[in-house]
Order: structure tokens, then C-alpha cells, then sequence
């Protein structure tokens, strides 16, 4: 099967309802991509699948097969991507840090599809879990990115 990776094609052999987030992890050696919850509650292991923010640890490899994914490795080859990244080194928004290559790539998609996010708007697209409880650090970081 062939997936597009970061604008990259790859060859994977695995079976067809293997989960997205292990052929990032053990098959493409992506690590940034993390698992956390494995049933699509937490969103550490969010990418972007042509463009919208998809929960990898319940994708099957087989439905995203011919999409463009993006992972946090490529993140900031996107334009929208470098400006979070800036801002969130900026506001320095990671403590443990586990959950932010998701929480990067949940504010990349937002930015791209609103460039000037309200409070709700970035409440309403900032969905994933933070157990250090960044949330404030996560928000100022969204809309400095949006200013930029």
C-alpha cells in the first residue's frame, strides 16, 4: 500500500486495518506522533489528513491510502505550521510536552481554516487533552500565531 507522508510517497506492508499512528511510529520510524489515549479522545496522536485534523490511533491505513498526511515532523514546512511553532516556543506553551505535536497540529488546521479565530473559535478547535494544563499558554499561542 501507498501512503503519502509529508509530501513523501511510501511503500508499507501491513495489514489494511492497522492503525495509521503505528505505521507513522514502527513502520515509517515518525515518532513526533504520540500515542496516548488509543481510542481518539486525547488527540496526542492528531495529524492532518488532507488537511483536517484526524485522530491516527483509530485511522485505518487503508482509508487514508492516495490522502496527503501531514505529521508534526513536517509541520513546519507549512507556513501556518512555523508560525505555531514560533509562537508556541514564544509562549513557551510545552511543559512535559506529550501532548504537544498534536496541540501543534490542532492549531495548524484551525489557522488554515480561520485565519482570524475568535476565543470560541480556537475553545471550539482546541479540543485535545493537556495534562499539564496548558490550556491558557496553548490560547495566547493560537492567537499570536494568528497576529503573525
Amino acid at each position: 500500500m501507498e501512503l503519502t507522508v509529508n509530501g513523501t510517497a511510501h511503500q508499507v506492508d501491513v495489514e489494511p486495518d492497522t492503525p495509521l499512528l503505528w505505521v507513522l511510529r514502527d513502520e515509517l520510524g515518525m515518532t513526533g506522533t504520540k500515542y496516548g489515549c488509543g481510542v481518539a479522545q486525547c488527540g496526542a496522536c492528531t495529524v492532518l489528513i488532507d488537511g483536517q485534523t484526524t485522530r491516527s490511533c483509530v485511522t485505518t491505513v487503508d482509508s487514508v491510502a492516495g490522502m496527503a498526511i501531514t505529521t508534526i515532523e513536517a509541520i513546519e514546512q507549512d507556513a501556518e505550521g512555523q508560525k505555531v511553532v514560533e509562537a508556541w516556543i514564544a509562549n513557551q506553551v510545552p511543559q512535559c510536552g506529550y501532548c504537544q505535536s498534536g496541540q501543534v497540529m490542532a492549531a495548524t488546521a484551525l489557522l488554515k481554516q480561520t485565519p482570524q479565530p475568535t476565543d470560541d473559535d480556537i475553545a471550539g478547535a482546541m479540543v485535545n487533552l493537556c495534562r499539564c494544563g496548558t490550556y491558557n499558554a496553548i490560547s495566547a499561542a493560537v492567537r499570536q500565531a494568528a497576529q503573525a
